[in-house]
């Protein structure tokens, strides 16, 4: 039986979308307020969700404890009050668009989550704005 376990977070952080190759005319045009070159931010919403099979032992998919933590550790205290474009090693190559962003925590938290396990991250950029990511 596989079930899906699910766990809230939230972080705030600052960005900008912008393609350094593009004038500051173009990328205006396609990121628009995004594109403020004094950044702007978002109170995101994150929702972890790992599926698998009942442990017989423990009846857990995934102990919860250890999901807080990681997600603690390894996205909370790493993008939480940043600037995520000057201070997230990720992005400063990478457009921190929402669809980016969800990709990073995948690929951040599949390290750490037992690979029999299946993950899928949903972020909130807004309340009416969101993406989904379950990896390839």
């Amino acid at each position: 039986m596989r079930v899906t376990v699910n766990r809230k977070a939230h972080f705030n952080a600052a960005h900008r979308l912008y393609n350094n190759e593009w004038t500051d005319a173009r990328n205006a045009e396609i990121f628009g307020k995004c594109a403020n070159p004094n950044f702007h931010g978002h109170n995101y919403e994150l929702i972890v969700s790992v599926t698998g099979e009942i442990h017989p032992e423990t009846g857990f998919v995934m102990d919860m404890k250890i999901l807080k933590n990681l997600i603690r550790n390894e996205i909370e205290d790493q993008f939480d009050h940043k600037n995520l474009n000057e201070e997230v090693l990720e992005f400063k190559t990478l457009n921190p668009t929402a669809e980016n962003i969800s990709v990073v925590i995948w690929n951040k938290l599949r390290l750490k989550i037992d690979s029999k396990l299946d993950l899928s991250i949903t972020l909130y950029e807004t309340p009416r704005n969101f993406v989904t990511y379950c990896g390839v």
